[in-house]
């Protein structure tokens, strides 16, 4: 009696015994299994909304933002708390996905040369993360964290926030025409440094 397991010629035989029919299954069960995981996060409240107490960044924080990219600081700095008792009794509560909704983009990983800074925000004071970034080793010897003291002296490219801002509320955060006519006028003068201090002080405030 013929086996009919073999019928349109996909036994698990021949899908177990070909490198390319194995693969395109594999990227099929990855594809589906991701889709089903990834896209209901889309349409769930706390994933998409904003928890109490967190708002969208100042011009300032907004610039101090930029230059924390642009630096590549994420590079050594997650801004993630996984929900384990060892990571929250050193770095505070938990990450949630409502604290980042106004992240574009959003700085959840798991890179840390340098610690988490997801809750940095009122640790230190203003003039402690100032001579932190002029000279790391200043606060902490045992630091291998670069120096960013030209930041003192750098300006903030006030003429280009405007333009920035109109960009994030087109992907949802909430910025009023008022708020971006004025951001150039809030922040021209203002040092880097100023701006990535006021950043920083504003992580993690919503919970700790």
């Amino acid at each position: 009696m013929s086996n009919n397991n073999n019928a349109g010629g996909f036994s698990h035989e021949r899908i177990e015994t070909s490198n390319f029919l194995m693969i395109v299954m594999i990227l099929l069960v990855l594809a589906v299994g991701g889709l089903v995981e990834i896209v209901p996060l889309f349409f769930q409240r706390s994933t998409t909304e904003p928890i109490e107490g967190v708002h969208p960044r100042t011009p300032l924080q907004q610039a101090g933002f930029d230059i924390y990219l642009r630096e590549g600081c994420y590079g050594c700095h997650s801004q993630m708390i996984r929900p384990f008792r060892s990571e929250t009794l050193r770095y505070g509560h938990y990450s949630v996905a409502g604290e980042s909704v106004y992240d574009h983009p959003f700085q959840w990983g798991s890179k840390r040369t340098g610690p988490d800074l997801a809750r940095v925000g009122g640790k230190y004071s203003d003039e402690w993360q100032r001579i932190h970034l002029n000279n790391p080793r200043d606060v902490v010897p045992e630091s291998n964290m670069p120096a960013y003291s030209w930041l003192a002296t750098s300006k903030v490219d006030a003429d280009a926030l405007p333009g920035h801002l109109k960009a994030l509320r087109s992907v949802g955060v909430p910025y009023t025409d008022a708020q971006i006519a004025s951001a150039a006028e809030e922040v021209r003068g203002k040092t880097e440094m100023e701006a990535l201090i006021a950043y920083l002080q504003g992580l993690g405030l919503a919970l700790k």
